[in-house]
């Protein structure tokens, strides 16, 4: 696994992939180091195609990623960020709305635990997901940097979208 850090103006963040793709992409989070595995190996040029969407998602010239992902997760958590992925961009849903997408209505609470769950946050858009209501909730990397990609991407709670199978 290849790994390197990334300034951007939500701070610095941690990408991780292998040759299967990216498979975790993390914000800094209370000053608690990432975890690096012991056959990990800092990224030369693996992740630079990574970066360099990011920096012009942050620029505004980005509205979709085109990268290999390879996020870990269960077969459930894996239909929630398929799901995220298909939010488009500068759009909201609700977390009823997403667990409607996967056609489990009633698992709203256990689509928000997958949601925060998301290891690729920026790329897997978990960030467009807010309360029924319009309130940004719960969002691993903070409310300020949730409202902060919201704004980048033009996303006002009541531009809420129904998300299509």
């Amino acid at each position: 696994m290849y790994y390197r850090h990334h300034d951007s103006p939500l701070g610095p963040l941690f990408l991780a992939g292998d040759e299967n793709g990216l498979q975790l992409l993390l914000m800094e989070l209370d000053s608690r180091p990432w975890r690096i595995g012991e056959d990990w190996r800092q990224a030369g040029g693996e992740l630079d195609d990574a970066c360099r969407q990011l920096d012009e998602y942050f620029a505004g010239r980005r509205r979709q990623f085109e990268l290999r992902l390879a996020p870990r997760g269960t077969p459930f958590q894996q239909a929630v960020w398929q799901a995220l992925q298909r939010i488009p961009y500068g759009r909201t849903c609700s977390y009823s709305d997403l667990a409607a997408a996967i056609a489990r209505p009633q698992a709203v609470r256990a689509v928000g635990t997958a949601n925060g769950a998301n290891p690729l946050s920026i790329v897997i858009p978990c960030h467009r997901v807010i309360g029924r209501d319009g309130s940004l909730t719960g969002y691993a990397g903070g409310l300020p940097r949730k409202q902060l990609l919201l704004e980048l991407e033009g996303a006002l709670p009541s531009q809420q979208t129904q998300l299509a199978l």
